[in-house]
């Protein structure tokens, strides 16, 4: 049983803490906008008022924040109640620009620093089947296997250095693929409307054959049915977009791609849905 400080309960961060206290941990949980934190209370986990007043006493420090900016400003607020010695899993997507600054605001305070962001979105979070991708030192983990084991179907350590990234570098490859077959799957929808015929004739086409995955159909059902209820918000994913861009343009790589999505994403953010799913990209290609 350990102590854990959930610092984010979105839809992620609440099915993850969820997931913790039903394996038996116990878990102080804070965010921004209280009223998504308060339902926590009804599943055993102590509701913080502050940042700080969640991580004090606690083992484990989890951030499941939306950026790196954000991680940074929130673990500032709790820098009070830090004490050397604690472990900072860093499990949201916060990109390779801001990893070296909570690295080292990490070791300022005496946190052992773990980058290990989560593949998967609201469905496999609320069933614990997270893939955790994971870079950290040795003697971290111990205290996280058990912590990892509640929220994820396995953990993937990558290296023994947290603030070299290796976590968030797969995360920015893997969450690329996820955004981009997405909104390939919207043009294809959209074209088969656009030309006529109806958008469920092409899961016909696809469904049983070579193009055909798991992913595809969920995606697709959700366009023809006009069902975007968020699993991960297109104001969340073209955020993704950005940082994707950042760290490829660094790296010396051209993301066509990517940044093709990004733009069908913001389309959708000013056509006012921002907040839906990002399988709403389908949107982006008919006239607001």
């Amino acid at each position: 049983m350990t102590q854990i400080a959930m610092l984010g309960t979105g839809i992620m961060g609440a099915a993850m803490a969820r997931n913790l206290l039903r394996a038996g941990h116990r878990v102080a949980a804070w965010n921004r906008t209280a009223a998504r934190a308060e339902p926590l209370a009804a599943d055993g986990a102590a509701v913080a008022g502050s940042p700080a007043e969640a991580v004090a006493g606690a083992e484990v420090v989890i951030t499941m924040l939306k950026d790196g900016e954000t991680a940074l400003s929130v673990m500032a607020e709790a820098a009070p109640s830090l004490r050397e010695g604690q472990v900072w899993a860093q499990m949201g997507t916060v990109g390779l620009a801001s990893l070296e600054r909570l690295a080292g605001f990490a070791a300022e305070h005496g946190l052992t620093f773990v980058d290990a962001p989560v593949q998967g979105t609201k469905q496999p979070a609320e069933q614990g089947k997270l893939i955790v991708l994971a870079a950290g030192p040795q003697d971290a983990r111990g205290v996280l296997g058990p912590v990892f084991d509640a929220v994820g179907a396995r953990t993937l350590w990558l290296d023994e250095s947290g603030a070299g990234g290796a976590g968030t570098r797969l995360k920015l490859a893997a969450v690329s693929y996820a955004i981009s077959l997405t909104s390939v799957v919207a043009e294809s929808v959209a074209l088969t409307k656009g030309l006529g015929l109806d958008p469920a004739l092409l899961g016909e086409v696809l469904t049983g054959g070579p193009l055909d995955s798991v992913y595809l159909q969920a995606k697709m059902k959700a366009m023809v049915e006009g069902d975007f209820e968020p699993s991960f918000a297109v104001r969340n994913a073209e955020t993704n977009t950005r940082i994707i861009h950042e760290a490829a343009e660094a790296a010396g790589i051209r993301v066509d791609v990517n940044d093709a999505v990004g733009e069908r994403f913001r389309r959708v953010i000013e056509q006012g849905h921002g907040d839906e799913d990002m399988a709403a990209t389908y949107r982006a290609s008919f006239p607001a």
